[in-house]
């Protein structure tokens, strides 16, 4: 594993999910109305929490593919998973931390550009994640991280954060983990 292999990881899941799906949504709908035809203060609003939802999902999405990178020793691509399992940093307050970061993009391009087709595509997009982590990706992780998987499943939630990290037992104490 190579930092290129993690670049075009990157580039191809969450690049195509965040950029080239919703510029082929955009081209294809022709449906952008920045601040949603709303007066300005309001228009500026909405177009400002977009714009910091986007700052804010990106940055989460770069925190926890370095995570899969230094501590899982894989990248977040099926074909180089993870060898060990992360619960580091983000990854100690909810389960996927990289995929709430990308929800949170994808809302924050829908509020910014003022798209309902955006929209759309968020809902899909945080849909299918739910259903694929539920029905396939926790099955996987669970026989390859076992008991380990098991502990961490039972004390972090899979979307919506913790409001205390969760400190696995055979963790360095708290404030370690950055």
């Amino acid at each position: 594993m190579t930092p290129l292999s993690v670049t075009k990881a990157i580039l191809l899941l969450p690049g195509s999910m965040l950029v080239a799906v919703p510029a082929s949504i955009l081209l294809a709908s022709r449906d952008v109305r920045v601040g949603w035809g709303l007066p300005p203060a309001w228009a500026w609003t909405l177009s400002a929490i977009g714009g910091l939802a986007i700052v804010g999902g990106l940055a989460l999405i770069g925190r926890t593919a370095r995570l899969f990178f230094t501590v899982g020793q894989g990248t977040p691509a099926p074909w180089e998973p993870p060898r060990r399992l992360v619960m580091a940093g983000p990854y100690r307050r909810c389960r996927n931390p990289m995929l709430t970061g990308a929800s949170i993009v994808l809302a924050g391009e829908s509020l910014l550009l003022g798209s309902v087709w955006l929209a759309g595509w968020f809902a899909l997009f945080v849909a299918g994640n739910h259903f694929y982590f539920m029905l396939h990706e926790e099955r996987v992780l669970a026989r390859r991280f076992g008991d380990d998987y098991a502990l961490y499943r039972r004390h972090v939630p899979r979307w919506l954060p913790r409001l205390k990290p969760w400190t696995p037992p055979s963790a360095p104490p708290p404030g370690s983990l950055k």
